[in-house]
């Protein structure tokens, strides 16, 4: 799962005020959690599903893989610059897919320059962190990515088109509503546009299993028809789909989101959910509640600034001399890294020695790895710090500096990631509309 969860989302005409607040959804490389549902709800009233965290060594493997594509396609165009070489190759195939290599590296590429208009903030080829979840009687499973920077689920159907392939990672699961006894027909129109292309579909009604038997019935949802738009990151990934836990007003194709469904029917004990992100290790997203078992001391809750994204004020946020002033960011699970203004983002890894690539990743030299200071963010009158070793994803001899640089025109400044969130017990209060950290244990 690659960093470019840059995705501008965009609807039929009828959800245009929707999608134009949704530009906001790539570049940002998104860890990559394998979620792996293995609880019901507990005499607490707590549905926990595991979570299996992708390594870190998987995540620099395909960093590495991107970063070779991309200096081939150099090494063929001698002499061009890299944006130009970049459409030259895109230009010189006629087969050329939306979201083919060549045309996600001439995208990256203008973003690294900082010329691209084009933020694109989903990508989800980098997720650190994916989980289970069921559709349909009897229940087909699927992997799909808890996402709490959108907010519809979607998987694709049989016969999709540019739905991954059975020799990658065994193929994707695949939606068959002929042989699911509850499912209902819908047929409106589910369209969003990455940055790299469409995702086209239509919404059906099913019946949605979390963990082993919590069941949330009459869920609209997309049978995804072509998922060209998310590239050879989507084909790639261990993922089949999109769990959105984020709020009605991202919704396309007038869906409810699944967590709604599940606080109407009253299968959660409270309009909450939190993410256990373990550290090199698994972790936990529970459902209907938080469980203190996994923090100590107080939770420090801070009131959404949109309760459209989970958005929150930001009073400060430092590293050595680099301070950023008040700002505003958005607590993403769908997204790995930490990303920010790209002006900014450039300041601190210039100040560290981190240099860019050619897909606008940041690298650093693992000597200087215990030299980092650490990202503080100033939320709610409380410093919440990542520490500097804390802000580089190794693996052998390459260190990722967990970082990247992202202009977002209409939508926040910053957005925190895994990278964040391993940091802390983190708390979604839908019903509050506000977000709770806390010491984990």
């Amino acid at each position: 799962f690659y960093c470019t969860f840059t995705t501008k989302f965009e609807a039929n005409r009828t959800e245009q005020n929707k999608t134009s607040t949704m530009l906001f959804r790539s570049l940002a490389i998104a860890s990559a959690l394998s979620f792996a549902s293995t609880a019901s709800a507990a005499e607490d009233g707590l549905i926990r599903m595991k979570l299996t965290k992708r390594s870190d060594h998987e995540m620099v493997a395909d960093h590495l893989k991107r970063e070779n594509d991309a200096l081939r396609l150099a090494m063929e165009n001698n002499g061009a610059s890299v944006v130009d070489m970049a459409k030259k190759t895109a230009s010189k195939t006629t087969a050329v897919l939306r979201g083919s290599s060549q045309q996600e590296f001439e995208e990256q590429v203008e973003l690294a320059e900082g010329k691209s208009e084009n933020i694109i903030i989903k990508d989800y080829s980098n997720a650190q962190y994916y989980g289970t979840v069921k559709i349909g009687t009897p229940p087909q499973e699927f992997t799909v990515i808890f996402d709490t920077g959108s907010s519809n689920l979607w998987v694709p159907k049989v016969n999709c088109q540019n739905c991954g392939y059975w020799f990658i990672n065994g193929g994707k699961s695949k939606y068959d509503e002929a042989k699911s006894s509850s499912f209902t027909k819908d047929g409106s129109d589910f369209h969003i546009q990455y940055g790299s292309g469409d995702v086209k579909g239509y919404m059906s009604v099913e019946k949605v299993t979390l963990a082993d038997d919590i069941e949330i019935n009459n869920q609209k949802f997309a049978e995804v028809q072509n998922a060209g738009g998310l590239g050879v990151g989507y084909v790639m990934g261990k993922f089949d789909g999109i769990l959105g836990l984020g709020f009605e007003g991202l919704c396309l194709g007038g869906a409810h989101t699944v967590f709604k469904n599940a606080i109407d029917q009253g299968v959660v004990a409270q309009q909450m959910f939190a993410f256990n992100l373990g550290n090199n290790q698994d972790g936990e997203l529970t459902m209907g509640g938080y469980d203190e078992a996994h923090f100590t001391g107080e939770i420090t809750w801070t009131a959404l600034s949109e309760p459209k994204y989970w958005q929150i004020d930001i009073e400060n946020i430092e590293a050595g001399s680099f301070s950023s002033g008040v700002t505003n960011g958005i607590v993403d699970s769908g997204t790995s890294l930490i990303t920010g203004p790209r002006v900014e983002i450039m300041k601190i890894a210039a100040s560290v020695g981190a240099t860019a690539n050619l897909m606008g990743q940041y690298t650093i030299d693992c000597a200087k790895v215990s030299t980092l200071p650490d990202l503080v963010f100033h939320i709610n009158g409380k410093a919440w710090p990542v520490p500097g070793k804390d802000l580089v994803i190794q693996s052998g001899g390459t260190c990722l500096f967990a970082l990247m640089g992202m202009d977002i025109p209409s939508g926040p400044k910053w957005i925190l990631g895994d990278v964040f969130m391993r940091q802390y017990y983190t708390i979604f209060d839908y019903g509050g509309k506000r977000v709770g950290f806390a010491t984990p244990k």
